[in-house]
Parts: structure tokens; sequence; C-alpha cells
């Protein structure tokens, strides 16, 4: 199978890619952590059940990804669940990434934090926590870090008024 073939489904990509180190770690330390999979012209995209994230995040640094790259969120409106993390890693031994995706509801828009694996995804969560309401639970120092801190709502909503609340 190729490398530019796509792969979706948690039995499929296991099936194609039992041997990737990340995969691999995280099936050997928690079976239902990984709910589903995505392997895509050659990016691995692993969904992480929302109250394993902290523990994934550990389980994939102990198998060579020493790297944290990036966090960002997507609003799905209207679609439930809502919100999408997506948080790249990285791995300079082995040459290569993993992306784990967490969905979070609107009804409970709370995540453990990172940081105590990663201290670097400090300001990431902060961005992510002003600019669409998602809380990450254990955070240091949860408060906003763009918009004013008495500004109301969070402004990277699909649903926020364009012009702000008057």
């Amino acid at each position: 199978m190729s490398e530019s073939t796509a792969i979706a489904g948690k039995a499929a990509v296991l099936e194609a890619h039992a041997e990737h180190p990340a995969l691999k770690a995280l099936i050997a330390w928690k079976d239902g952590a990984v709910e589903d999979a995505k392997f895509d012209r050659g990016e691995l995209t692993l969904t992480i059940a929302r109250e394993q994230i902290r523990g994934a995040c550990e389980t994939v640094r102990r198998a060579g990804y020493n790297f944290f790259e990036d966090l960002t969120a997507v609003d799905w409106f209207p679609s439930t669940p809502r919100f999408q993390l997506s948080y790249q890693i990285l791995s300079h031994s082995l040459k290569q990434f993993v992306r784990l995706r967490v969905m979070v509801d609107e009804a409970d828009p709370a995540v453990e934090s990172i940081t105590p694996v990663w201290p670097g995804a400090n300001f990431y969560e902060r961005e992510v926590f002003d600019l669409f309401g998602i809380r990450f639970e254990g955070h240091p120092n949860l408060r906003r870090i763009m918009m004013p801190d008495d500004w109301k709502g969070h402004p990277m909503r699909k649903d926020y008024p364009v012009e702000g609340y008057r």
C-alpha cells in the first residue's frame, strides 16, 4: 500500500500501520483511548477519548515523540460534538509526526491540560480558551491571552456575532 493511499477507520489503520510507533504505544497503553484513526498523505491522525488526552500525550512522548508543535481548535457548529482540538506532535528521531484529535461537546467544553507533559502548550491552550471558550483543566494560568479581560464571548465560535455583542 502506497504512502499516498488514504485509510480511514480505526480497524483499517490498525491493520495497515500496526507497527507505527505512536499507534502501537497507544494501543499497548490503553486500547479504548484511540476512538478512531485516519492515515492520509503520509499523516496519521488518531482521535483520542477526551478524558485520555493527557495520558495519550505522555504515552506518545515515551514512544519517542519529543516535541509538542501545535494545538488548534475547530468549531463544527451546528454539529455535535461541536469542537475539535488538534494536537500536532513531532518525533525528531523518527522524523515523523502524529496528530492527536479530541472532540469536545458544547455542553461541557473542557479537557485536561497537557502543560504537565509539554509546558510549551501553555500559550496554545490559553489561546484556544480565549477564542473558543474551551477550558483546560489543571492549566497553571488559564486566562485570556488575546482579548481584553472584560471581553464577552469567544470570537472564533461560529455563532459569535460578526460585530460582537452589543
